[in-house]
């Protein structure tokens, strides 16, 4: 089958393959600069090193490209699968670097001294030593305290072990954790991997048409847009839409990708999805540090303020006009809607656009890029920053006030939402909404200390108390003291979720605990069937990576 495919466009392999191949390399500048990053943290003096990222989106890319840079005189041991106890980890380490050791051997001691052994023989004979752990968002806190001990080991100039850590999202908030604020102190360099943007998407695909052999464009230039829609700009999702796109192309004996045949692809491998409504995939990341709990329960305190008067004003000032041209032109860039966003907490962004989300990590704010629905978003009742589409599939941004007097209404009878758009207040319909909105929207928002994924039966008292306050707050009655996740605590985060049209689960989700972490109003959403289908691709591929 493949064969006519490659055969009928020419082509020499079949370019979009999802398995590993140095040969369709693509970076772009995002991962050039996540490169550089990782390079300085790896320089004179060493230490930790942090690259971030979603499923899919290039953090395997960016670690070949890595080793293939490193000097000759260096020694690495790459462990991919992270999921060791202490013990494990170190034998894992000795295998990696070919050091020998009894296999009846259970004592970290032992291993412990022979890795040590190791650093010191490779820096009296001029070698560097790298440990690069990937999935690292799996590794126990011991495990990581244990590889923090490991790098005790120094000279008066820089670390004798060098250590990248490859995650995902929830690795910055595993590293919040008091226990492992030592470990956190060492990392001297962090990246967080942004999926590719509508132009580097074009440049992907034709950069990886042209390594397999193609002379003419296969995709039309509409077609490339809606793979980007689609994929929203992670290579693997890319990867499949595309092949499967060519696939069938081949079968109907056409020669150029169109939108009909994108989407067809789309629908076939992601479900049953629409450009502007994806089922909530989000990009988690962030903490909640102790020391700033004082300082954003002010925050919250104004943000709430901020939700339900400050842009009440604004409502009754917002023109109830067309959105613009000019409006659409001025609102191009993300960086003033990022700088608006960060304003709604009453903080002032420093960073670009690639950065902002790291500077909210740093202020204890976690920070998502998440695919939802506008009333989704509403739910959430918070203001997001938003991804929005021009007649011609251009990108523009806004923010969405979700907890405005205006736009808490029901969505049948609410005559309009406001959005910002660089700067100035512009009523839309949710007609409006739903045919410009891409699915895409990023929020500010504060977990409780200690959270990471869930709150469930073997969560720490304290957010099982945080949980069972912000129930009784939103549900108006008197909270209680808990201990346990007793049945009673059960009952009700249910009928919370039930209430929020979000999935009944025996745990509070991220969703759950995200509406309830709002310190403003608590807003209804519409029953929703939910689409998982997008979210296990990516989380079937983790193990196989992608070249980008």
């Amino acid at each position: 089958m493949f064969t006519g495919y490659t055969g009928f466009f020419g082509l020499q392999e079949v370019p979009f393959s999802i398995a590993p191949n140095p040969h369709y390399l693509f970076m772009s500048d995002r991962h050039r600069e996540a490169l550089a990053h990782l390079s300085y943290g790896l320089g004179e003096t060493g230490g930790f090193a942090l690259l971030t990222g979603e499923v899919g989106t290039g953090k395997t890319t960016v670690s070949r490209c890595l080793l293939e840079q490193l000097p000759d005189n260096s020694q690495v041991a790459y462990i991919i699968n992270p999921t060791l106890s202490a013990l494990e980890l170190l034998a894992s380490v000795c295998d990696e670097l070919a050091i020998e050791y009894d296999s009846d051997t259970s004592s970290l001691k032992v291993f412990t001294d022979l890795i040590s052994k190791r650093l010191l023989d490779n820096h009296s004979n001029g070698l560097s030593t790298l440990l690069i752990i990937d999935e690292a968002q799996h590794l126990q806190a011991e495990v990581l305290e244990q590889l923090r001990l490991l790098t005790n080991l120094e000279t008066n100039a820089r670390k004798l072990l060098q250590v990248i850590l490859i995650g995902q999202p929830e690795l910055q908030l595993l590293l919040k954790r008091q226990d492992l604020r030592q470990l956190a102190q060492r990392i001297t360099a962090r990246y967080h991997l942004m999926p590719l943007n509508s132009q580097e998407v074009d440049q992907y695909i034709k950069h990886r048409l042209k390594v397999a052999g193609s002379e003419q464009p296969l995709f039309s230039p509409s077609a490339i847009r809606l793979v980007h829609q689609y994929s929203q700009g992670v290579p693997r999702l890319i990867n499949l839409i595309c092949d499967r796109a060519l696939l069938a192309a081949y079968a109907q004996e056409v020669t150029q990708v169109d939108k009909k045949l994108v989407k067809a692809a789309a629908h076939e491998t992601l479900g049953e999805v629409q450009t502007s409504t994806f089922e909530w995939a989000p990009w988690k990341q962030g903490a909640a540090m102790v020391a700033a709990i004082m300082m954003f329960a002010f925050a919250g305190k104004k943000l709430a303020d901020w939700q339900g008067q400050s842009m009440g004003q604004a409502n009754q000032s917002a023109r109830l006009e067309q959105v613009s041209n000019r409006d659409i032109n001025l609102a191009r860039d993300l960086q003033p809607a990022l700088a608006s966003l960060f304003h709604a907490w009453h903080l002032t962004l420093s960073h670009t656009d690639t950065q902002a989300c790291q500077q909210a990590l740093d202020l204890s704010l976690s920070c998502h890029w998440l695919q939802a629905d506008p009333t989704l978003l509403m739910a959430f009742s918070y203001p997001a920053v938003i991804e929005l589409q021009d007649e011609l599939g251009e990108r523009f941004y806004g923010v969405i006030n979700a907890n405005s007097d205006e736009n808490s209404q029901g969505l049948s009878e609410a005559p309009g939402v406001i959005i910002n758009l660089a700067g100035g207040q512009r009523k839309v319909s949710m007609d409006w909404l739903y045919q410009h909105y891409r699915g895409t929207a990023l929020l500010l928002w504060q977990p409780p200390a200690g959270f990471i994924e869930r709150i469930d039966n073997d969560a720490d008292i304290k957010l099982l108390q945080w949980l069972e306050d912000r129930l009784s707050q939103a549900q108006q009655r008197p909270a209680r003291q808990v201990s346990t996740f007793d049945q009673r605590l059960l009952n009700q985060m249910q009928l919370f979720q039930q209430a929020k049209g979000i999935a009944i689960l025996d745990y509070a989700d991220l969703n759950t605990v995200i509406m309830l972490a709002n310190p403003g109003a608590f807003s209804p959403l519409p029953q929703k069937p939910l689409q998982a289908k997008r979210n296990n691709i990516l989380a079937n591929g983790k193990q196989q990576g992608v070249q980008g």
